[in-house]
């Protein structure tokens, strides 16, 4: 639940292709002027659920409620919505403010005044002037603020955005990121927002739904999702992760003690910690010690087996006794002592502390 009121409710609602199930009983609050975000890869079912909230698929099961209203028999064109898509479709014969102004095209409104809303759409967009250039004259960012600022204009209580930003370079993308959030904060209303980027959904939501396989995995905020995810899904999915095997010792209250794989015996925080058998402990990247020389504090001794540059951080493979994988590592560069070798095969050490280690529940 979300702690503003609703302005989106879906309650079990499902979509079948024949025998296909593209969405399974999905249930989420979103709160007005929220930026929403569903996140996951390709066919899970996130671009499906925001095509029923436009009304373009019909819902198989279940109840989708927009500002209080059920939308089971309200065509797309009279939902309190807009949608962006990925390839804008902006109009090649029309300038940029006919593009802007085509859904007041039946609004009786005058010439004077629907000007003067493009111009304020324009002035939003922060592209003052273009109102008489022709979308082949336009870059792709300038694109898809003319496709946000049509969609904008008509004020409505939800945006519907899917994949926007996927057909940008990394750098455009990046500033149009924070564009969007901008726009969003201006306007107020709540966006919607599919993407299977999961650092642009970390960027720009407030909450995020994780879905795979037509199922919402988790419905959390950014921070949340990165720091205790529930699931090994929901931890491999969203950034990079290590896992081990682990087995549950003993239990007394919120914490856990495990005999983990390589590691021995540690006590771990967890919200759900099962009465016995195996499980799974997962732990970040950046959320281990490296050390060329040995630090003493149970670091466990390794060798690398691949490091690679990436300017302010280097992702090392540390091959460690006893773990079944390499365990990656991430850290700032210059953090290790003076003369370590970072060559294949160079000795280090590793040091994953108890509070760096997270229970995952069942899936």
């Amino acid at each position: 639940m979300t702690e503003t009121p609703p302005i989106i409710s879906l309650r079990r609602v499902a979509k079948s292709f024949g025998s296909v199930t593209a969405v399974e009983e999905v249930s989420i609050d979103i709160g007005a002027g929220e930026f929403f975000s569903l996140l996951g890869p390709s066919g899970c079912g996130k671009t499906t659920l925001l095509r029923m909230l436009a009304g373009f698929e019909d819902v198989s099961s279940g109840e989708i409620v927009i500002d209080g209203e059920p939308m089971a028999d309200v065509p797309p064109n009279l939902r309190p919505v807009n949608m962006v898509f990925q390839n804008y479709a902006i109009f090649p014969h029309l300038s940029v403010a006919d593009n802007i102004a085509y859904g007041l095209r039946r609004a009786k409104i005058s010439r004077a005044q629907r000007q003067r809303l493009v111009d304020e759409m324009l002035e939003l967009v922060r592209l003052p002037g273009y109102g008489a250039r022709r979308a082949h004259e336009l870059s792709g960012g300038q694109r898809q603020r003319i496709a946000l600022a049509r969609a904008l204009i008509l004020r409505p209580k939800v945006l519907l955005l899917d994949e926007p930003l996927g057909a940008l370079d990394k750098q455009l993308r990046e500033q149009m990121q924070g564009e969007l959030r901008r726009l969003q904060r201006a306007v107020g209303i709540t966006f919607v927002f599919v993407t299977h980027d999961q650092e642009e959904a970390l960027t720009l939501s407030d909450r995020i739904a994780v879905m795979s396989k037509g199922h919402v995995l988790q419905v959390d905020t950014p921070a949340r999702l990165y720091e205790a995810p529930k699931t090994r899904s929901v931890a491999g999915f969203v950034g990079s992760m290590n896992f081990l095997d682990a087995r549950v010792l003993a239990r007394e209250g919120d914490r856990a003690r495990l005999e983990i794989e390589a590691l021995g015996v540690r006590d771990v925080r967890a919200d759900h910690i099962p009465t016995h058998g195996r499980v799974c402990v997962a732990v970040r990247p950046e959320n281990i010690a490296l050390h060329a020389k040995d630090p003493g504090n149970a670091a466990l001794p390794g060798r690398v087996e691949a490091r690679s540059y990436l300017g302010e951080r280097s992702h090392w493979h540390v091959r460690v006794p006893g773990m079944a994988e390499p365990l990656a590592v991430s850290t700032p560069n210059g953090v290790l002592q003076a003369g370590a070798h970072a060559a294949e095969g160079a000795p280090v050490w590793v040091r994953l502390g108890d509070e760096a280690l997270i229970l995952l529940g069942a899936e």
